[in-house]
């Protein structure tokens, strides 16, 4: 196996990162990139499920005042595809903050009593929760995969008028992940290839 190859392991996990009602709200996002990432998330969760691969949904509680994720707004829910997706056997992890290790229940805990070692990093927003869970998995010692079409993110501003393009963000992601040697960015159509087979995936 060459540095760059990989195999996707029969428990690899898929991590469903805040796919909720809430970033549907354009008015309170402003614009994002990226518009098949739910349909790139939904034809994961067909496939891990087709497999018996474990799901783990992430699901975030803001605490900021008028969030439109706060717990009890009804942008809090996930879209509607993945509650349809969701399985008795899902893993449900609430938090409250960026990283999904920060959560409940504990994730790090759970995927160690499952035996799992590699993680493949989903859902909203690129650059924000799916970034910051994929960096402390990989500093966690997991081996990381970022489908970055199965994600999507907003235009952001910054200090003194700078600003970024959701595209531009999801691009900057993309290098600090794979370049800075976090996680390996890879495409949707190469993990739902890796799992019908036992063919390696090459990142």
């Amino acid at each position: 196996m060459t540095k760059n190859e990989i195999a996707l392991a029969p428990n690899a996990a898929l991590l469903v990162i805040d796919v909720q009602k809430g970033f549907d709200d354009a008015s309170y996002w402003g614009p994002r990139n990226n518009p098949a990432a739910e349909a790139n998330i939904a034809a994961l969760m067909d496939a891990w499920q087709e497999t018996g691969r474990p799901v783990v949904l992430v699901r975030h509680a803001s605490r900021t005042a008028g969030s439109v994720l706060a717990a009890d707004h009804p942008g809090h829910a996930f879209k509607d595809f993945v509650t349809d997706r969701a399985g008795q056997e899902t893993l449900l992890v609430t938090k409250t903050v960026n990283s999904s290790f920060y959560g409940t229940p504990d994730l790090a805990e759970w995927l160690t009593a499952q035996g799992i070692g590699q993680l493949v990093v989903s859902g909203i927003q690129t650059n924000m929760c799916v970034e910051t869970t994929a960096r402390m998995a990989g500093n966690l010692g997991y081996d990381v995969l970022v489908p970055l079409d199965a994600t999507h993110t907003f235009d952001l501003a910054g200090p003194d008028g700078a600003g970024l393009t959701a595209d531009e963000l999801a691009t900057a992601t993309a290098v600090n992940l794979h370049g800075g040697g976090f996680a390996r960015v890879v495409a949707t159509a190469e993990l739902l290839a890796a799992s019908a087979s036992p063919a390696r995936l090459t990142a």
